[in-house]
């Protein structure tokens, strides 16, 4: 898979070498979690994304948008157990007497290669593939009040490949609008046969040179 990847990069950019390119940055705010019955009480963990892209114009109707992001991702759980401690005809009661909040924080260096359709001038749906590499796993405990952080990276794959869809929309002056959806593709836990998968809604601002 990701040799395909690497080929169809190759390809779309040679046949695009003579053709006009823009470069830009972008940033925008990542609202996450993970899809399986694993992780089906998960809330999700809002989080940063910022990087660099290039766009390819392949004609009026199409181009093809390399990016290269930083995303932090992961999810939240929560769980909690009670205890009665008295009951009767008319009266009862109970006590929380445990409680602990999770937050996973996976980041991605994310390399997105996405084909953008011209719907109207400056707006674009776009599709295509992504490939990720894992940076940073951590697993922030909160428990009776206190807190600390594990490093849980060996316990996550390295690589992570997922697939885009959105839309897109870019003023005249270089400023745009851009929201996507990112489906995870392969499960990221790799521990105990657990699986998961990422999700990833994401908004962003960019500006084009």
């Amino acid at each position: 898979m990701k040799k395909s990847l690497f080929i169809l990069l190759v390809v779309l950019i040679s046949t695009t070498s003579l053709s006009q390119v823009k470069f830009g940055v972008k940033s925008g705010l990542n609202i996450a979690n993970a899809t399986s019955d694993d992780f089906e009480d998960c809330d999700y963990k809002t989080g940063l994304s910022v990087g660099l892209f290039a766009k390819f114009e392949l004609s009026d109707k199409f181009a093809f948008q390399p990016e290269l992001l930083y995303s932090m991702q992961g999810w939240k759980y929560s769980e909690s157990r009670t205890v009665i401690y008295g009951y009767g005809d008319s009266y009862s009661w109970e006590v929380t007497y445990y409680s602990n909040e999770a937050t996973i924080k996976l980041d991605y260096i994310n390399i997105p290669l996405l084909l953008k359709y011209y719907l109207t001038e400056g707006l674009t749906i776009n599709a295509g593939p992504q490939l990720g590499y894992l940076v940073s796993a951590k697993i922030e405990l909160k428990e009776d009040n206190e807190s600390y952080e594990l490093d849980i990276k060996d316990e996550y794959k390295k690589i992570d490949l997922g697939f885009n869809v959105g839309l897109a929309y870019e003023l005249d002056f270089g400023l745009g609008f851009d929201l996507r959806y990112n489906i995870g593709l392969l499960n990221v836990p790799d521990y105990d046969e657990t699986d998961g998968k990422n999700r990833v809604l994401q908004f962003a601002v960019s500006y084009v040179f």
